[in-house]
């Protein structure tokens, strides 16, 4: 099995997530942190995100008021300005397509809800490649935690290493190697990659097309 995390290794998001976490930041509390801070978070849920973000802003810690201002607001500006801006990276829609004819089971495992990473999937033509996708809100411990790859595996009924989880950011890989499957960078997101491979992945690939000699 290849699992895939989904904004920043199948689709390219991570413009429209920055610009729309400093939407919210801005709106609610004239903060504006650089692209790096904010692409940092990026693989995890965002309400954390939001308290991590919004205390830097404050200076202390964030209510939980605030935190759901941001947060509601953040989600209000993605999904509404989301489907012109969404779209796969290059060469994903082949490469996805030869691993399923090849018989490669695929799932999602994201930090997104499920009903919306199912959509972006629709709106890139690749839903109908993935049987399982697993949202933060399928799981009772997000990535980092290795959970989430774990619950994959116990789906498929696969052992660790029958399964490669491929994703742009360290909370990816930290997951994939808690769960004890190989983990790939993908060297084509957001992430610098000083810090993706300081996560120590297994492989990195800096073209998706790789992936295919690997699971021949």
């Amino acid at each position: 099995a290849v699992l895939f995390d989904l904004d920043g290794t199948l689709i390219d998001t991570a413009g429209h997530i920055v610009e729309s976490l400093r939407y919210a930041l801005e709106t609610h509390l004239d903060y504006s942190p650089s692209d790096a801070v904010l692409v940092s978070g990026i693989g995890t849920p965002l309400y954390e995100q939001m308290v991590t973000h919004g205390s830097a802003g404050l200076g202390h810690d964030a209510p939980a008021a605030t935190v759901q201002k941001l947060h509601d607001t953040y989600i209000e500006h993605n999904r509404s300005t989301h489907d012109e801006r969404v779209a796969a990276f290059a060469h994903v829609p082949a490469t996805v397509q030869a691993l399923h004819e090849q018989g490669v089971i695929l799932a999602i495992v994201t930090s997104k809800p499920n009903g919306f990473a199912r959509r972006g999937l629709r709106i890139t033509g690749l839903e109908s490649y993935f049987p399982l996708v697993i949202g933060f809100d399928d799981v009772a411990i997000p990535k980092p935690d290795p959970t989430p790859v774990r619950d994959a595996l116990s789906f498929f009924e696969l052992a660790p290493e029958q399964a490669l989880f491929i994703g742009d950011s360290p909370h990816d890989i930290h997951a994939g190697n808690g769960a004890g499957v190989a983990t790939g960078a993908a060297g084509w997101g957001p992430f610098d990659p000083v810090v993706l491979r300081a996560s120590k992945p297994t492989y990195w690939f800096d073209d998706i097309r790789a992936i295919l000699e690997l699971v021949r």
